[in-house]
């Protein structure tokens, strides 16, 4: 009960918790998996309010990825790197850090920018199209970081760190609990090989 003087916290809107629902329900297993039916019973909001607020499965996908990004790329991923290193190479070698405590944690659940695209494989399709650009974003991060440490093609660079990102998660999924710290190992190889120590 609230206190006097205090403010009495606000009910979240019905599309909020549908979206908290489907980001919970998608992270975890994947958007096939799950179908509106669960995303309803699970936010306890009925079928018309879910439509009102997304008009297909398609349009609360699209939402479901930009929260991702939102909360997964800039809120943790890329906050974590920026504060755990002062220079490029620091932040990008950073990056394996905290995917080893994400990797070692219980409820790991993977890329979901990858997973949309393995599940939803046209690349004409929107949700693939989004996911990829999701992706790319990421992608640019890194570029901005090569491009600090004085990598001469950071946008190559950048494919290449992107590849031991996304490698490391698969890698995590299949049990392997040293996956970032083997990614970190090739990245201080690879900054190296382009003449740049950390």
């Amino acid at each position: 009960m609230a206190q006097p003087g205090q403010p009495v916290a606000e009910k979240p809107s019905a599309r909020e918790r549908i979206l908290d629902t489907a980001y919970d329900l998608f992270s975890r297993h994947g958007i096939r998996a799950v179908g509106v039916d669960r995303i309803i019973e699970s936010s306890g909001v009925a079928k018309m309010s879910l439509y009102r607020n997304f008009h297909s499965k398609d349009a609360l996908v699209l939402a479901f990825l930009e929260r991702r990004e939102e909360r997964w790329t800039k809120e943790w991923l890329v906050a974590e790197a920026t504060a755990r290193g002062e220079t490029g190479a620091e932040r990008m070698l950073a990056i394996f850090d905290v995917f080893g405590e994400w990797f070692g944690r219980e409820d790991f659940e993977g890329c979901s920018f990858v997973n949309v695209l393995l599940e939803i494989s046209d690349p004409a399709h929107d949700l693939n199209r989004a996911s990829a650009d999701y992706l790319a974003r990421i992608r640019t991060f890194v570029e901005g970081l090569a491009a600090a440490a004085g990598i001469a093609d950071p946008e190559a660079f950048a494919r290449q760190w992107h590849i031991l990102m996304k490698g490391s998660i698969v890698s995590a999924a299949e049990g392997d609990t040293e996956a970032a710290a083997r990614a970190r190992e090739l990245g201080a190889l690879l900054l190296a090989h382009h003449g740049v120590t950390a």
